[in-house]
């Protein structure tokens, strides 16, 4: 049975949908149980050995969520494995590498393709500089990572919540503001699978409402760097770019999100350009961007960056940062330092 879940439709309105128990919603409410049953039926297979699961041999820690779309899982996976590295550890991550046009496992290296690895993991390889390899299968992609690197000591998978052939320590699971939605399942509502779930931990945006569920909640804050970066690496301060238009581009489960973001930090957007999630702009030209001043400034979120770079070199990447609470980071610590062996994790105050 295939691990991955139902991918979110494109239909705005029915994203919109999932939000509160309309009609629309209610029409769908039957497919749902269908669904729901496959769900539970696929949880109980592996519950009783009839699928099987394995452990990589290494604490692992998967960062997921429970909602089709977007809800900030690789800045979580970004900012946790560079928490790991100022411990000490020596973290690896895996990957489903979601829309790469390769088949086959492999690693990820800083100069990969986003085309062959896909966006998410190239941008992780690139900003986190740790052991990165992508799988439609987890387990293999653990065994290539630690046949690879075997001094890893931590796996962190970036998605996978309902990936069950891998066994876990630790879950992560984050939500976005729109919460669990009308709490349906999928494709009445937002949820792949049913909410409250046992997970370690949930993340949820600062402003919002914890979801319910017994699980310790920890909020998050996102926002934009106060740089962007140029595909040479360098850095442009943000606030330069006030005062004139520019264009800005997301291919992200939710764009407007970026571009409110921008628009908060005093940019004019002249014109926006939303894109499908993981959208490989093959095809994708500028089209009116030039103006009678020339070219718009053209900013786009890193995860696009990976992929827009050759062919607009002067695209400029804004990253998005999260701010996690340092109470969940000392809490990743105390079940490591369960895990571990002892030595591996090492204390700030030990330096």
């Amino acid at each position: 049975m295939a691990a991955a879940g139902p991918q979110p439709p494109s239909s705005a309105g029915l994203v919109r949908a999932w939000q509160s128990r309309g009609l629309a919603a209610w029409a769908l409410w039957p497919i749902s149980l269908l669904y729901g049953a496959v769900v539970r039926l696929r949880r109980a297979l592996y519950r009783h050995g009839t699928l099987r699961s394995k452990h990589p041999g290494r604490p692992t820690i998967v960062v997921g969520n429970v909602i089709a779309g977007g809800a900030g899982k690789t800045p979580v996976v970004m900012a946790l494995v560079q928490h790991l590295k100022a411990r000490g550890l020596q973290p690896g991550v895996i990957s489903r590498g979601y829309g790469r046009s390769t088949t086959d496992g492999r690693e990820v290296l800083a100069d990969s393709p986003a085309s062959e690895v896909g966006d998410e993991p190239a941008l992780i390889a690139r900003t986190c500089g740790v052991p990165v390899f992508v799988d439609r299968q987890r387990t293999a992609a653990t065994r290539a990572l630690l046949a690879r690197y075997p001094a890893t000591d931590v796996i962190v998978c970036d998605d996978g919540l309902q990936h069950l052939a891998l066994r876990r320590d630790l879950e992560v699971c984050v939500f976005n503001d729109q919460g669990v939605g009308n709490g349906f399942l999928l494709p009445a509502g937002p949820l792949r699978e049913a909410w409250p779930r046992a997970v370690d931990w949930v993340l949820y945006p600062a402003a919002a409402t914890p979801p319910a569920g017994t699980a310790p909640a920890f909020a998050l804050r996102r926002g934009l760097a106060d740089h962007a970066l140029r595909a040479d690496g360098s850095c442009l301060p943000l606030p330069s770019l006030r005062g004139q238009p520019v264009h800005a581009l997301a291919a992200i489960a939710r764009p407007e999100d970026f571009f409110g973001m921008l628009r908060a930090r005093g940019l004019t957007l002249a014109r926006t350009t939303a894109l499908p999630d993981h959208h490989d702009f093959t095809g994708w030209s500028d089209g009116d961007g030039a103006t009678q001043g020339g070219q718009l400034p053209l900013l786009c979120t890193a995860k696009d960056a990976v992929k827009l770079w050759s062919l607009r070199p002067d695209a400029l990447a804004v990253p998005l940062e999260v701010g996690l609470d340092p109470a969940f980071f000392a809490a990743v610590d105390a079940r490591l330092a369960a895990l571990l062996p002892r030595p591996s994790l090492s204390s700030p105050l030990d330096s």
